[in-house]
């Protein structure tokens, strides 16, 4: 949703680099650039002078013209000031000191309430409490019965004891629900209330009653992050004629521009909890406004990651991996490891959402957009084609094997003879790096060990050279020297396309090609 966002802040940062300092003018037109990105991502006109506003008087102040680097200042200020205009810090939902917690869903037709129902049941029974799923909508054809199977698919209850279609009244259904939910001791009440095509005294006055009945701990405007401004509009009708607590932004995976997601939380007052990134029950998490601030400026978003796999991977069985390739050249992993890994991979989400939370990777979103999900499962039928034997030590499949391996997975026999080279090199890589020895033909990164041994010995070797006599000789090698100092200088940190580098340019090191085929 906000590439063409980051794209456009990429090269007006771009433009700044180099600059051993920023005059008023560098600063006006970086401020211009940025001003026209904000309004083509359809940001809300009074958030973007404010946000500008700020920008400028903090780029012209002592922190950037007495900074050391003042482009990376400015990109800080701009960090700064989106994280503001996102909400702040995060906010959390408040829970009631005596069960049960009522969480009242209000929004427009069509803007996702149902299956957000769901996601957030799934949501809290992940942080250990008991939800309680109620329909009130009970105008929309169906909604009783598409929040029942939303229920049952995320394993939360369901209360819904009129069959809607017009029949029954929704202000009874959330009053009664409370009294079940202390009956049956579910500790959260999620409230799925009806909704317009638009704003009208109809909606507002049920919403109202069913606020009136329920007195719920939190009220949270669910909005299409995909229509523009006139979410905007929406938010602040409901803010005036129900009022709400909190903002859930829902559809946020899709190609639109993006621009409420940075105005509603400025223009409303009232800060984004949730955003829903998927059509999976699971695609479904709390905001944090700084990580999408980090995200939007193609820095990555490393604690969302960390967090992913601290919910998917287990302690042990990470151990055991790790202790398995850290084994003599790592020949204790197996295939069958390697098939666990990535299933376990596969279980924290789409690979290229994980790659894209990796700092630099902004810069090969067209590659990461092109990985097709699908090979892991191809990979994954392959290796479940093999024998336990097969699985166990690879270097017994012969020609025979490949061609039996191939069939029975439904795949070319060259696609399983390039997946046993494949894990041999990811396995020779994998467990050179746990044994501490950082990547092939990468110099040694401190803190993870191996590096400083390679580069000692690569000091000794440079101690031994001798500048020929031949002035001609000389000069070439001098010049040569300084060539390369210059590409180096050029070239991003791990390998990634740095200043006078065009991302088109970049290529993977040839471990990484083999292992991803």
């Amino acid at each position: 949703m906000f590439d063409t966002l980051s794209d456009r802040l990429a090269s007006t940062f771009k433009s700044l680099r180099g600059k051993g300092r920023l005059s008023e003018q560098d600063i006006d037109s970086a401020a211009r650039e940025i001003r026209i990105a904000l309004l083509e991502a359809d940001v809300a006109l009074p958030v973007v002078r404010a946000f500008i506003r700020n920008v400028k008087e903090r780029a012209l102040g002592a922190e950037v013209s007495k900074a050391l680097n003042p482009s990376q200042q400015v990109i800080k200020i701009v960090n700064d000031e989106l994280v503001a205009i996102l909400g702040g810090e995060t906010r959390r939902l408040r829970f009631a000191k005596t069960a049960p917690t009522v969480i009242m869903l209000a929004g427009l037709q069509g803007a996702g309430k149902t299956t957000l129902a769901g996601k957030l049941g799934l949501w809290l029974k992940g942080q250990g409490h008991s939800p309680l799923l109620v329909a009130c909508d009970l105008q929309r054809p169906n909604a009783v019965n598409q929040l029942s199977v939303v229920a049952d698919r995320a394993g939360v209850a369901f209360y819904g004891p009129q069959p809607g279609n017009g029949v029954g009244d929704p202000v009874q259904v959330a009053k009664d629900s409370i009294e079940y939910a202390r009956t049956k001791l579910y500790d959260v009440v999620i409230v799925d209330t009806a909704g317009r095509l638009g704003i009208d005294q109809e909606l507002m006055q049920q919403a109202a009653d069913i606020r009136d009945a329920t007195s719920p701990d939190e009220i949270l405007f669910v909005v299409d992050a995909m229509i523009g401004q006139d979410a905007v509009n929406t938010a602040e009708a409901f803010r005036d004629g129900v009022g709400f607590d909190g903002v859930v932004l829902s559809k946020l995976d899709g190609d639109a521009r993006g621009g409420a997601a940075l105005s509603i939380a400025h223009v409303t007052g009232k800060q984004i909890m949730f955003a829903s990134n998927g059509e999976k029950l699971d695609d479904f998490d709390a905001f944090h406004p700084d990580r999408m601030a980090s995200r939007i400026l193609g820095m990555g978003d490393m604690l969302s990651l960390i967090e992913k796999a601290q919910q998917t991977f287990d302690e042990e069985e990470a151990a055991k991996m790790a202790s398995k390739l850290a084994s003599k050249k790592g020949q204790e992993f197996t295939l069958d490891d390697f098939l666990a890994q990535m299933e376990q991979v596969r279980k924290m989400g789409s690979i290229s959402k994980l790659l894209g939370m990796l700092p630099g990777m902004a810069q090969m979103k067209d590659q990461i957009n092109n990985i097709d999900e699908k090979d892991v499962d191809r990979t994954a039928a392959i290796i479940k084609s093999m024998t336990p034997g097969e699985r166990q030590d690879p270097t017994i499949i012969n020609g025979s094997r490949r061609a039996r391996i191939a069939k029975g997975s439904g795949v070319e026999v060259s696609a399983v003879k390039g997946l046993v080279e494949r894990f041999f090199e990811a396995r020779k890589m994998m467990s050179r790096m746990a044994q501490g020895g950082g990547l092939p033909g990468m110099p040694g990164i401190p803190g993870m060990g191996g590096g400083p041994g390679r580069q000692k010995k690569q000091v000794k070797q440079a101690k031994g050279k001798r500048k020929s006599g031949n002035p001609m000789k000389r000069k070439a090698e001098e010049q040569a020297a300084a060539e390369r100092r210059e590409q180096a200088q050029q070239g991003g940190a791990f390998g990634l396309p740095g200043a006078g580098q065009s991302p088109k340019d970049f290529e993977l090191p040839d471990e990484f090609k083999k292992f991803m085929g």
